[in-house]
């Protein structure tokens, strides 16, 4: 574990005085996703912020500062791991279960590192420029199976931030903010659902700020990344003759 993933460990543990670890970690990682949220995806901006200022409310003034720093924290971690590592890696998993918060949270044990990383070289495999991956998770946790794909693409000179797209969903909320996250930070675009698999009943949907920014909802129903633009551009052409 990671130097940042320990001081954001300590961090939880402080306001743990007062308020259990269990609810410091949920609330972190739930304001957290409302931030990155709300300053891209204005659609459920009020809802979003109404909850966020509610959050805030359970807290002491001088209790707060410490989310933005763990906040902080948690971007660094993410740094590091990339420029260290060669690509993403699960920050927040690895502090849920040393938190030992896995005993209470329905008995859910997220997939480890190492595992994510084989399966993800197991299964990758090689695009051409102009292809893009589409990966479906159905039950996300901490988003760690994704970013051991998108670890893989990179490993193999692919560029996960432009070439892969994602749907993520889980039944939990805290994962679904855990998935979300993770997935944002990393530049990954992906639409995260609070949702269940089976009965494709959904709840909440969250969109990633490269999602967005780079236009993913348009051109996904325009199948824009479907196509292969020399192919597209002699298609023109030949249309003109």
């Amino acid at each position: 574990m990671r130097p940042k993933q320990k001081e954001i460990i300590k961090e939880i543990e402080k306001l743990s005085s007062k308020h259990s670890s269990w609810k410091v970690f949920s609330d972190f990682v739930e304001v957290a996703a409302i931030t990155i949220s709300n300053a891209v995806d204005k659609t459920k901006w009020r809802e979003r912020e109404d909850r966020y200022l509610a959050i805030v409310k359970e807290y002491e003034k001088d209790e707060f500062p410490a989310f933005k720093k763990m906040f902080h924290l948690l971007i660094e971690a993410m740094d590091e791991t990339v420029e260290l590592e060669g690509g993403p890696k699960d920050i927040l998993g690895p502090i849920f279960h040393e938190l030992a918060l896995h005993n209470k949270w329905k008995g859910q044990f997220f997939t480890p590192i190492d595992v994510s990383e084989l399966i993800g070289k197991m299964n990758v495999r090689q695009l051409k420029p102009w292809e893009i991956e589409r990966l479906n998770e159905p039950c996300a946790g901490s988003g760690s199976m994704v970013l051991g794909y998108a670890k893989a693409m990179r490993d193999n000179k692919m560029n996960y931030n432009r070439q892969l797209l994602v749907t993520a969903q889980d039944v939990d909320i805290k994962c679904v903010h855990m998935t979300y996250i993770q997935l944002s930070l990393y530049g990954i675009p992906a639409v995260v659902l609070n949702a269940n698999t089976l009965t494709l009943e959904v709840w909440d949907t969250w969109y990633t700020p490269v999602y967005l920014i780079d236009g993913w909802k348009i051109r996904e129903n325009a199948k824009e990344y479907l196509i292969n633009p020399a192919i597209e551009e002699a298609t023109q052409m030949m249309m003109k003759i």
